[in-house]
């Protein structure tokens, strides 16, 4: 296992981010995608793990599928939906001669599901909020610190700020409850 590392904010994750998109765009230029930085090193001023998280928006399950093989052929595994409907997750081995930006989880999202709202609420929270920033940011490192070497700990701690936060933006009680779920059942 790892250990977690959670950095102050770097300019540079914009900047990976954007490599990795204009790449993403050209390799799948005739699907209609939309590309989404999200995550907490999509947020100016947060603390975060250096690790990108990237959402390819899909209008429909077909797009998906073939999203999946052309990310296939540059040498992505699809490893599933996790558990999570609606979102399809694929990871990749470093060195892979095609990848030239940072670490980063990959996930293909039909547009309107659940945990794309999660994600994208949860961005637009924090990027509207300083002191939910500030309180987050703590949170991150004091957990990093307390579970250097147990990332289930760690995202099962933090799970009810970001409830707390999602639920001011509108998410539903079930929402809510299918989230901390998600979070918990790494357990």
């Amino acid at each position: 296992m790892n250990k977690i590392i959670v950095e102050s904010y770097n300019p540079k994750w914009k900047k990976e981010f954007e490599k990795a998109c204009k790449f993403y765009q050209k390799l799948l230029k005739n699907i209609n995608v939309k590309i989404e930085h999200v995550g907490s090193t999509s947020v100016e001023g947060m603390w975060a793990k250096p690790i990108l998280d990237i959402d390819i928006i899909v209008i429909n399950n077909s797009d998906s599928k073939q999203v999946i093989e052309r990310l296939i052929s540059i040498g992505y595994n699809h490893v599933g939906n996790l558990g999570v409907e609606g979102r399809e997750a694929l990871k990749y081995t470093k060195g892979n001669k095609y990848i030239n930006w940072m670490d980063h989880n990959l996930y293909v999202c039909i547009d309107g599901c659940e945990n794309l709202r999660n994600h994208l609420l949860l961005r637009k929270h924090l990027r509207n909020n300083e002191k939910a920033i500030k309180s987050y940011s703590k949170i991150k490192r004091e957990l990093a610190e307390k579970y250097s070497n147990d990332i289930d700990s760690y995202i099962d701690e933090k799970t009810n700020i970001i409830t707390e936060f999602l639920k001011n933006e509108g998410m539903d009680i079930d929402e809510l409850n299918r989230i901390e779920t998600i979070n918990k059942k790494s357990k």
